[in-house]
């Protein structure tokens, strides 16, 4: 759950609803900040490297650093 406050207005919302705002996939989130992705499967870590690294033509999954990622993207992780 993320909660901040912007403006003197309250803000907070969970992973799904940050990962709707900023267009990423936000399915097994939990499991990922724990760092056991293998629930995902290849395709689905593959998917996610692509969208994250902004390199749509990997073709396999690897670590993305968050200097790699777009400014949104770093915001969620």
């Amino acid at each position: 759950m993320v909660t901040s406050t912007v403006n003197g207005h309250k803000l907070r919302f969970n992973a799904k609803e940050l990962g709707g705002i900023l267009g990423v996939p936000s399915e097994c989130f939990d499991v990922y900040v724990r760092e056991n992705m293998s629930v995902l499967g290849a395709k689905r870590l593959l998917e996610l490297t692509q969208k994250l690294s902004q390199k749509p033509h990997l073709t396999a999954p690897l670590s993305v650093g968050k200097e790699e990622m777009t400014p949104m993207h770093r915001l969620l992780f």
